[in-house]
């Protein structure tokens, strides 16, 4: 490896993961300002200036038949990047996310003396937590974007560093709601509710009824509410328009293409799936209710096989340690209990303050300039190295 411009082999998973590995080149050119980057990319880790070996569409895949039939292409593209860094005098190897995909990779990589770090731990702190041992053989560094995960890896020996989460640093403290508001075209004074039942299509058949008829509920009590909800795509907006249309046309329920985070910012109180947006309302500063529903099959599996290991499922409740916003989750996903939860938000400004003061002290928590501090950690990792 030439010190002075060191091989960085970078495979991210996910849109999500294009943005970690775009900001953690920035932060690693301010140590090797000649760095190259090679890997599995998205168009910002192109734009960043890493050659791509894939497109970071071959691995955004989801739900269990669209992976099993991908599995041999999967697979050949697994081998062509084993054998593609085998022949690279590689600083690191640097897997981001997708870890079905990338452990195993960087299992085999390590074993051939290729120094190998994983940004996003993998979580086996909620479910399947025997895959620490794969972990531990396939890692010399883990990084991690929560606070609670560095303890839980240490206890399996796993070297990991808690670096922050680069969307604390990115969304501010204080967000403007108003403005948000104007940005929409949303009244300014209205009360609005914010409707956001997943982006993926088993999530919204699940819950998109559900958000509806919770939307039902509430405007029989508050007959001027109103209800923003933002579409991930075109097919999840379909999925909702057509559940509207079943439910009827009486509800006051205004669609937006995109722009979910601004919707965050603009309503009172959101209802929403638990998953990545959870953290997204938090750093919005936005009260909010969590449901989720896996389907009957997989939730008696998950459950009976005690696959399950956490207490809570909603961002804002893992990294508090306690139920600081109300979860309705399988049977308990009914109207009937998740409306009074959305109205007591919307009536009490003490229950919404609750919220959003622990809101404000998590954000400072995770602000830590995430992209400098894992940069920082890679650096340490390869000099120790040479």
């Amino acid at each position: 490896m030439a010190t002075e411009a060191p091989l960085f082999v970078i495979v991210a998973g996910e849109q999500s993961g294009d943005a970690l590995g775009a900001g953690l080149m920035r932060a690693l050119r301010q140590h090797y300002p000649a760095a190259r980057f090679e890997g599995v990319t998205g168009p910002l880790m192109r734009a960043e200036g890493c050659t791509s070996l894939a497109d970071i569409e071959q691995l955004s895949l989801f739900g269990v038949s669209e992976v099993v039939g991908e599995i041999p292409r999967l697979l050949r593209l697994r081998r062509q990047l084993f054998n593609h860094v085998r022949s690279r005098d590689v600083a690191a190897f640097i897997g981001i996310d997708a870890p079905a995909f990338n452990t195993a990779l960087e299992m085999r990589l390590r074993r051939c003396g290729v120094t190998t770090v994983h940004y996003v731990c993998p979580t086996a702190w909620a479910w399947r937590q025997g895959r620490t041992r794969s972990i531990r053989k396939a890692v010399d560094l883990l990084l991690a974007i929560f606070p609670f995960e560095e303890a839980f890896f240490r206890r399996f020996d796993i070297p990991v560093t808690f670096v922050g989460h680069p969307l604390a640093n990115e969304l501010p403290l204080h967000p403007d709601s108003a403005a948000a508001r104007t940005a929409l075209a949303l009244p300014a004074n209205d009360a609005l509710v914010g409707l956001l039942p997943g982006s993926r299509g088993a999530e919204v058949r699940r819950l998109g009824p559900l958000f509806i008829e919770t939307a039902r509920w509430l405007q029989r009590r508050r007959p001027g509410l109103r209800f923003v909800a933002p579409m991930a795509n075109a097919r999840m907006r379909a999925l909702f328009e057509a559940q509207l249309r079943d439910a009827g046309d009486d509800l006051n329920i205004m669609l937006i293409d995109g722009r979910s985070r601004e919707v965050m910012r603009a309503v009172d109180v959101l209802l929403l799936a638990s998953g990545t947006a959870t953290l997204e309302a938090l750093l919005a500063k936005t009260p909010m209710v969590v449901a989720y529903m896996l389907s009957q099959t997989n939730y008696a599996i998950a459950r009976g096989l005690d696959l399950i290991k956490i207490e809570h499922v909603s961002m804002p409740n893992l990294l508090a340690g306690r139920a600081l916003v109300p979860e309705f989750l399988q049977t308990e996903a009914r109207a009937e209990m998740i409306g009074p939860w959305v109205f007591r938000l919307l009536q009490s400004a003490t229950a919404r303050q609750q919220q959003t003061d622990a809101f404000d002290s998590i954000h400072e928590q995770l602000a830590l300039d995430a992209d400098r501090r894992a940069a920082r950690a890679v650096a340490d990792l390869v000099a120790a190295r040479r």
